[in-house]
């Protein structure tokens, strides 16, 4: 490749039109020698959109990661852009090539036992002597917060936002306006419906809040329970739990709460509904998830995986 006019004239170009400073020239120097040994006999500037595409199924071969291949790849385009700009090729074969999209990354993902080992330290909470009405009231709506947070996935400030009427009724269901005003409807456990009752019971018996139509109220601005205040609450939680602070905060929860279901079984279509996602793109972050049931479920039923 050291020998090939078209790359010293590529390099040339970027070095004397666009500054290319030297660490960014030896960078698109190591990119395109790689490809011309990967293309072995075949001129590099004679390579065709078939050798482009094997050569990026090689780097996903070599574990090379998404933002690496699409490194070489943009090496690539602007590589064959400027040769069909200077005539030396009538067309270039990356024009209609797109790069490896970079899977979302997921925060951290609590383990069952990690949320079981939080929800049972804020109901333990509850049991607890306290030392006023408003720290047992704290305690209750603490644990009235988890409850229904792992029971329906809302979002934060959807969850800290729920009127007081979702406790009145007797009902398996919950309607929810989300994102745009778009409204759904998501399912409550039995765990959440006696804590949201025993919650608001409580809330009668001290007096507290009496005229409020927030669930979660507070003497704030808004009326109703912060998200920061709720996040904070929750680590101080998880500290008492014996769980790290840092991996722990209310969109950790909804990710625990989509990422048990899938590994349960649940549809993606029926998460994203739940999650209240427009788009099930949004969802898909959690694929991997469905990859690793998939494969647990042929080594464990496929015969094969057996021998």
């Amino acid at each position: 490749m050291a020998s090939d006019y078209s790359l010293e004239s590529f390099l040339e170009m970027l070095a004397a039109e666009r500054g290319a400073a030297e660490n960014t020239l030896s960078s698109y120097r190591r990119d395109l020698e790689d490809f011309s040994d990967f293309l072995g006999s075949t001129k590099t500037a004679k390579a065709g959109a078939d050798d482009v595409s094997a050569y990026m199924s090689d780097l996903t071969g070599r574990g090379f990661a998404a933002t690496s291949q699409a490194r070489r790849l943009s090496a690539l385009k602007q590589y064959f852009k400027f040769l069909y700009a200077e005539g030396l090729r009538q067309d270039d074969p990356t024009r209609l090539m797109s790069a490896p999209k970079k899977r979302q990354s997921l925060p951290k993902v609590l383990t069952v036992d990690d949320v079981d080992r939080l929800i049972e330290a804020a109901r333990s909470d509850t049991l607890k002597s306290q030392k006023s009405a408003a720290a047992r009231l704290r305690a209750h709506r603490l644990y009235t917060l988890l409850e229904v947070l792992y029971a329906t996935g809302l979002r934060v400030s959807e969850l800290v936002a729920l009127p007081v009427s979702a406790a009145m009724r007797d009902a398996r269901l919950i309607e929810i306006k989300g994102k745009g005003g778009k409204e759904r409807l998501v399912p409550l456990s039995k765990a959440a419906q006696g804590a949201m009752r025993d919650y608001v019971g409580l809330r009668a018996a001290e007096g507290a809040y009496e005229k409020s139509p927030w669930l979660f109220p507070s003497h704030g601005s808004s009326g109703h329970f912060t998200r920061q205040a709720f996040a904070r609450d929750l680590k101080d939680l998880a500290g008492g739990a014996g769980i790290d602070r840092s991996a722990i905060s209310p969109h950790v929860l909804r990710h625990a709460f989509a990422s048990h279901l899938l590994q349960n079984g649940a549809d993606l279509r029926v998460v994203q509904q739940l999650l209240g996602h427009a788009d099930i793109s949004t969802t898909q972050i959690y694929t991997h998830v469905l990859d690793e049931r998939l494969q647990q479920l042929v080594e464990s039923a496929h015969p094969l995986a057996k021998s």
